[in-house]
């Protein structure tokens, strides 16, 4: 565990991907870094007890934790305050805990069905003080229409995932991918795609926001 040695990683991560202009998230940004730091320490210490995440490397685990995060930040529009998001599949908490920490006004869902996972995303929502819950259960069992935006990374197909989001969200689905085309699906239209880096491995990423047509 590294505490404020993650401190450089991080950095460079926002340096590649935050615009320069915009001083309102590189603020956001500077806030959130004791707090990162602390959630990449607690990752590493359960990883070793229940395998959390599959990052061989501490430059890997530092861009799947922020790099996504950042991005989505960068493309959503303000304001925020009265938006609920869902992350289907949270895993070990990246890219929604981060996203938690940099924008803290969202009321932020994580749906995950496995019990470890769970524990840890409960464990570190709480160190973290987080505005953020965890529920228990698979994307199947979260109520239609039930939050403003959802996003997921891996659980489905991109096209698989774009028909559950757009289930599960009244305005924005995002869509992570590695590789492959952008799905389509009708009432639905592109508002943001995004084609990057990781900053420090040089994984080939992209984001892709859509919004409900209306």
């Amino acid at each position: 565990m590294l505490g404020n040695g993650w401190s450089k990683r991080l950095e460079t991560v926002a340096h590649a991907l935050l615009p320069t202009h915009e001083t309102d998230l590189a603020a956001r940004f500077a806030r959130a870094v004791p707090s990162l730091c602390r959630y990449l320490d607690l990752l590493v210490e359960w990883n070793q007890r229940f395998d959390l995440t599959a990052a061989r490397s501490e430059d890997e685990l530092v861009d799947l934790t922020l790099a996504d995060a950042l991005v989505m930040v960068v493309g959503t529009p303000v304001p925020r305050t009265t938006e609920a998001w869902v992350d289907v599949g949270s895993g070990a908490g990246a890219p929604a805990l981060p996203l938690a920490l940099l924008l803290p006004e969202l009321a932020l869902t994580l749906v995950e069905p496995k019990t470890k996972r769970v524990a840890f995303l409960r464990t570190a929502s709480g160190v973290l003080a987080l505005n953020a819950s965890v529920v228990r259960a698979r994307s199947e069992q979260v109520a239609s229409g039930s939050h403003t935006a959802a996003l997921s990374r891996a659980t489905l197909a991109p096209e698989l995932w774009l028909i559950e989001g757009a289930r599960l969200a009244t305005h924005t689905v995002w869509v992570l991918l590695a590789r492959g085309d952008v799905p389509r699906l009708d009432g639905w239209r592109v508002t943001g795609d995004w084609a990057y880096q990781w900053p420090l491995t040089g994984a080939e990423r992209r984001a892709v926001r859509f919004e409900a047509v209306t």
